[in-house]
């Protein structure tokens, strides 16, 4: 870790930290000097693609996918705090856990049924330009305390995503 991040002047559990920093920045991808967020989303495809490809029947994809939103939702949420407190600041760009909730959110609601592959293509990068745009009221969504505030603007952009997905998928069927 750079010299230059902060840190608390105090720390009695070093190995909590490490853990809670690994988590936080999902496992380094939140320090990348490029994309930070779109480098951390790339645990969401980790997780959905083999998930999808051993699970390829519903509804059990469609609920193993919620559960693993629900978890990254809950990371976010519980480690929103301690993240503002360790980076001394409000979402800071090494804190991407709410990316992988986000990507997982938009494969929960669009999906190409047996294509895990070409539904990532889709969803991925249509995720992390509504997410980096930030459309209206997302913005506002990041006023939120702590975690909430972190998760909540990924969640809209995710249902966002997934309504542009649907249009378009509706739309130009012989693209996907």
């Amino acid at each position: 870790m750079p010299s230059s991040l902060p840190r608390p002047a105090t720390e009695s559990r070093p190995w909590k930290r490490r853990i809670l920093v690994a988590i936080a920045s999902c496992f380094g991808l939140g320090y990348s000097p490029f994309f930070p967020g779109t480098c951390g989303a790339l645990v969401g495809v980790a997780i959905y693609i083999p998930l999808a490809l051993l699970v390829p029947g519903e509804p059990w994809q469609s609920v193993l996918i919620a559960a693993n939103l629900l978890v990254w939702c809950w990371l976010t949420v519980a480690l929103g705090t301690w993240a503002e407190e360790y980076y001394l600041t409000k979402d800071s760009g090494i804190f991407v856990t709410d990316e992988v909730a986000g990507f997982l959110f938009t494969v929960l609601l669009w999906h190409i049924p047996g294509q895990p592959v070409l539904t990532t293509l889709w969803a991925f990068p249509v995720t992390r330009i509504i997410d980096i745009i930030k459309v209206p009221p997302a913005r506002r969504l990041e006023k939120l305390p702590a975690g909430w505030g972190v998760l909540a603007d990924d969640l809209l952009g995710s249902v966002y995503a997934a309504g542009l997905l649907w249009i378009v998928s509706l739309a130009m069927p012989t693209w996907f």
